[in-house]
């Protein structure tokens, strides 16, 4: 079996950009999610195999669904999510077709509108044909449809020796049933009805001969789901859509909102929220946020910790999902397979064939350095920001894990360091996880173990945050080596990792002591956590800062003059929007207030450029006048870190924390967004209160004030 990066895909897939198979650029797809199913369709609304589909628990359950009119594709006019992210909608057209009787068919004499949801293992869609001509018509509409049931692995690249087996389609009047039998015991189904009775039907196609009068339209309804449906019809549609919109409508109420003066700026924080939003999923556990469609609509560790910090200050609710979810799939065990150890915390699960029977161990993996600490440190911003020590005390038996996975993992060498335990693991283990993001700066790719530079910061935070909490508990021995254990970290990380020639962080220091002398942005990640003393801060600030990282509209993942860099690639040149938010509420810790204001303002216009969606990563290219950001072809989009760093960039800009232990609000050198004059956030809960605080630009400073309702109801200390 081939062997692929968690992240990637095989680079013979994704460089196959003009293989007509080859996965179509994220931007110009369009995803619909729902639990844990999830479609991704081309403008047309077509899937055409290649990395798009509808998906259910990690298996391809539709890999081809094509409409074609007279016999040939559509024109497209336009295709949009809803606002809510609950409906897709592609507005095409016919070319120049000939009726059912032989009669000419001008081009644009036809409307096609579809419309998809998903709904409970579902999906549903309308097709409304619409006659703008003179004369009635006959008109030849077909679906064309396939289902290979490949497991997600598959689809990214993954070769499999055996398969499981394929029947032959079962069909009646209106409804065809594909199944599959995997080698995991399970049986795979899906079940294609029609509203209507095709004119021909056959294992893969449905004909219809559709009778459209002059001025007219006709429906057809279409439904796909595990087990056959009552007819598809008008009632069953719209009552499908009335659910998941309100559904969804439950989601995006959670926290406080955000309304400023600018409407575009509303529309690209309305599309962020909406994206978190599709991504939640509510499991028994509560709330949590799926990385990203295609490739990672599931539960990632380092993925929910991260989106759940970023909406933190706006919505706990997901943080507490997040710590309570990771928490109760804490290993007990050690296994070399799923890279396990007791204590830690779990860095992906899968429901797929291929998971199922071990042929890769991503059914649940604990293969993270990062995810433990990261973890650890969430449930300490999660009770400071909410004073919820009785969720905390329920945690803490696994927090104490937790730490000691964490010590132990340092004990040899006082840092938190990776090697993968089996051969089917994966080989870099921090955020960036390519073959090659780790190196020294000859190119060298270090042996192991190794240390990663904001490891070693997660872990002094993660140590910090736990000693105040057993301080508040009374368990002050605790407190004591805890405390002991940050401060121990953040000796040795200013003593091994600085580089004072380059006046930066190492990137690692691998199994050989030496430490892999290359700037990259994981040094910012230390200032987010505020690791470094000021001096090295504003030296480390200054370079990301600069044209070597800062492209213009992000941050780069690399300095441009390391031996790797390629602004194409993965990990080494690309600008990820969650690692440029980390790095500006970095920066914003340390008092670069107006530079995060710059990069805010970078991320937005790239948002603009994507149709108001930051996709997981783009190109790293130098922004040039009057050009837009590039994209990198197989990002995922919508993906929840992306779609939750502005969220964290505003909060940056805003200078804002919220002290659930005192119950205040804290405003230090607040700044708003360029463009923008006024900035409310509406029911921000503190404690058992919520209220409604505004920003407003005055002249050259930016004041805050709660509405005066709620004025004198919860504490609010500007500085300015």
């Amino acid at each position: 079996m081939a062997q692929l990066n968690e992240r990637q895909l095989d680079p013979a897939v994704a460089l196959a950009s003009l293989d007509a198979t080859a996965p179509r650029e994220p931007h110009r797809l369009f995803a619909l999610k729902q639990g844990d199913c999830f479609a991704v369709a081309d403008a047309y609304g077509d899937i055409r195999g290649a990395g798009d589909g509808f998906f259910r628990d990690d298996t391809r359950v539709l890999s081809e669904f094509r409409l074609t009119v007279g016999g040939r594709q559509t024109s497209l006019l336009g295709a949009s999510l809803s606002q809510d992210n609950v409906l897709f909608t592609a507005n095409l057209t016919n070319l120049p077709i000939l009726s059912a009787s032989g009669r000419d068919i001008p081009q644009g004499a036809i409307h096609v509108e579809r419309v998809r949801l998903l709904w409970q293992d579902r999906l549903f869609e309308r097709i409304t044909l619409s006659n703008y001509s003179r004369e009635t018509s006959t008109i030849g509409v077909s679906l064309h449809f396939a289902a290979d049931f490949r497991d997600m692995f598959e689809v990214r690249g993954s070769t499999r020796l055996k398969r499981g087996l394929a029947h032959v389609a079962e069909m009646d009047a209106t409804s065809v049933l594909l199944r599959y039998d995997g080698l995991d015991g399970l049986v795979r189904t899906s079940a294609i009805s029609f509203s209507q009775a095709p004119d021909q039907l056959t294992a893969d196609r449905a004909d219809f001969l559709i009778a459209v009068t002059k001025r007219s339209s006709n429906v057809l309804y279409v439904e796909i789901g595990p087990e056959m449906a009552e007819a598809p019809d008008r009632d069953r549609f719209r009552a499908a859509a009335a659910r998941a919109r309100f559904g969804m409508r439950a989601k995006r109420r959670h926290g406080a909102t955000v309304h400023s003066s600018g409407r575009v700026f509303n529309d690209w924080v309305e599309r962020a929220r909406a994206d978190v939003a599709l991504l939640t999923t509510e499991l028994a556990t509560g709330p949590y946020p799926y990385a990203g469609i295609p490739w990672f609509s599931t539960a990632f560790g380092r993925d929910g910790v991260i989106s759940a910090l970023q909406m933190l200050w706006l919505n706990p609710g997901l943080a507490r999902g997040v710590l309570a979810f990771l928490a109760q799939h804490q290993a007990t065990e050690t296994s070399p397979f799923s890279d396990s150890q007791p204590g830690k915390i779990m860095h992906e699960t899968r429901k797929g064939e291929m998971a199922a029977l071990r042929e890769l161990p991503f059914g649940r993996y604990y293969g993270g350095v990062d995810t433990t600490p990261l973890y650890i440190h969430l449930a300490c911003a999660y009770a400071d920001r909410t004073g919820d020590m009785a969720f905390i005390d329920s945690l803490w038996p696994s927090l104490c894990a937790a730490a000691e996975w964490t010590e132990e993992a340092g004990r040899e060498t006082g840092f938190v360091t990776y090697q993968r335990a089996a051969e089917s693991g994966l080989a870099n283990q921090g955020w960036k996880d390519s073959f090659d993001s780790v190196f020294h700066a000859d190119g060298r790719i270090p042996k192991g173990p190794i240390a990663l530079v904001e490891v070693q910061g997660y872990v002094f935070a993660a140590f910090r945050g736990l000693a105040a909490l057993a301080r508040r508990r009374g368990e002050d021995d605790r407190a004591d080596h805890w405390e002991d254990r940050a401060e121990a970290m953040r000796v040795a990380v200013e003593r091994d990792f600085w580089l004072e020639d380059l006046g930066f962080y190492a990137l690692a220091i691998d199994g050989a002591g030496e430490p892999c002398k290359v700037r990259t942005s994981n040094a910012g990640h230390l200032l987010f956590v505020g690791l470094p003393e000021l001096v090295r801060a504003q030296r480390v600030a200054d370079q990301l800062l600069s044209a070597s990282f800062h492209s213009g509209w992000g941050l780069r993942t690399l300095a441009d003059d390391a031996v790797f860099f390629n602004p194409m690639s993965y990990h080494n040149g690309s600008i990820w929007p969650h690692d440029t938010a980390m790095c500006g509420a970095g920066l914003a810790r340390y008092g670069e207030r107006e530079s995060v204001v710059r990069l805010m303002s970078g991320t937005f216009e790239s948002a603009v450029h994507f149709n108001m969606r930051l996709p997981e990563l783009f190109c790293g290219f130098t922004r040039a006048p009057g050009e837009a950001p590039i994209a990198y072809p197989v990002a995922c989009l919508p993906q929840a870190w992306s779609a939750g760093s502005s969220f964290m960039l505003m909060q940056a800009c805003l200078g804002l924390e919220i002290d659930g232990w005192e119950g205040e609000i804290r405003v230090t050198r607040p700044r708003l967004p360029i463009g923008i004059d006024t900035l409310t956030l509406r029911h921000l809960g503190v404690g058992e209160r919520v209220v409604d605080l505004t920003f407003q630009r005055v002249g050259d400073r930016v004041v805050a004030f709660l509405a005066d309702r709620h004025e004198g109801l919860v504490p609010l200390v500007v500085r300015t």
